[in-house]
């Protein structure tokens, strides 16, 4: 298991280099420079050179790039030029709202998707099977910011049981915490519900047409532990692998979500950056997201063994 880990942390390296690449390239050759925002319109173009040069905003892509990544090897990820904070401390600061809303965004499309995908594949062709694969697909047809805005206006405005945006820290308490998030987590989390319950149903149909699974029915086991022990233990590594997965684009991918609802997040943190052409910032915050996103892969990896024995054995 130890081999299995380190060469699974080792081939995130040439990952991250990609994504560092990818990151840093994109970001330079888009059209505008942090140097003129800052300045404002009414700068004249000594003034912004002067800037540039400050910055070392003017030195070749090549010479930012190995100075950028041998500051990460440092461990600094470079210092906001609008913020005048280490990106470090700027990530964290936004990290907080973006887990919660993650978080719950994802127990909810778990609590609601699992038992869904398990009934419709019990209950596969019934009007059951039928109209919960149907909500499944229009929970991944519906785009998450429509979503949220039709519930704002159902429960927001109309019924007024919910706040229609903004976020509070658990230091307010945690029934407010949780109730300013629950409009915003639905509306992110209602198409991984839609995967996972879609995942959920294919892989026990799967599982339920095995030889094993009619050989405990013919030996008279209850049809309820043979649905959950046998049918959904079996069928649960796939399962896993759409919930890991579609928590990192959760995580990666909450920026509609918290500009719907005003939540100080990472994905505003990455807009405001981006509206200012704050470098530092940009790149320092996607590369974290990507080391945060391969190292929840990797623990879903290493999860198989605990759901599944039989590959524990297999890594050894």
């Amino acid at each position: 298991m130890l081999n299995f880990i380190l060469k699974r942390i080792l081939s995130l390296i040439p990952v991250l280099f990609v994504v560092s690449v990818v990151v840093f390239l994109l970001v330079h050759i888009t059209p505008g420079d942090p140097a003129s925002v800052m300045l404002g319109p009414e700068a004249s173009p000594q003034d912004v050179a002067k800037l540039q040069e400050e910055l070392g905003l003017n030195r070749p892509i090549l010479e930012q790039y190995v100075t950028w990544v041998g500051a990460i090897v440092n461990g600094d990820l470079g210092t906001s030029l609008f913020m005048k904070k280490p990106v470090l401390t700027a990530f964290f600061e936004h990290l907080g709202p973006t887990l919660s809303l993650a978080i719950m965004a994802q127990l909810f499309a778990i609590v609601l998707a699992i038992p869904l995908g398990v009934l419709s594949a019990k209950f596969r062709g019934s009007f059951l099977d039928q109209t919960f694969m149907g909500v499944s697909l229009v929970g991944i047809s519906v785009p998450s910011f429509l979503l949220g805005l039709f519930l704002i206006l159902l429960f927001g405005v109309e019924l007024r049981w919910l706040p229609v945006a903004g976020y509070k820290t658990l230091a307010a308490g945690f029934a407010v915490h949780i109730r300013y998030l629950i409009l915003p987590a639905i509306a992110l989390g209602s198409m991984q519900a839609a995967l996972i319950a879609r995942m959920t149903r294919s892989s026990m149909l799967e599982v339920l047409s095995a030889n094993f699974i009619k050989t405990a029915r013919a030996k008279g086991v209850k049809e309820f532990v043979i649905t959950m022990k046998h049918a959904l233990r079996n069928a649960f590594i796939p399962i896993l692998t759409i919930i890991g997965q579609t928590f990192g684009t959760l995580v990666a991918g909450a920026a509609v979500i918290e500009t719907v609802f005003n939540i100080p997040g990472i994905g505003q943190l990455i807009i405001n950056s981006v509206e200012r052409r704050d470098f530092e910032v940009i790149q320092g915050v996607v590369l974290l997201i990507a080391v945060s996103y391969v190292t929840i892969n990797l623990v879903i990896d290493l999860l198989y063994g605990i759901v599944d024995p039989r590959l524990r054995v297999g890594k050894r």
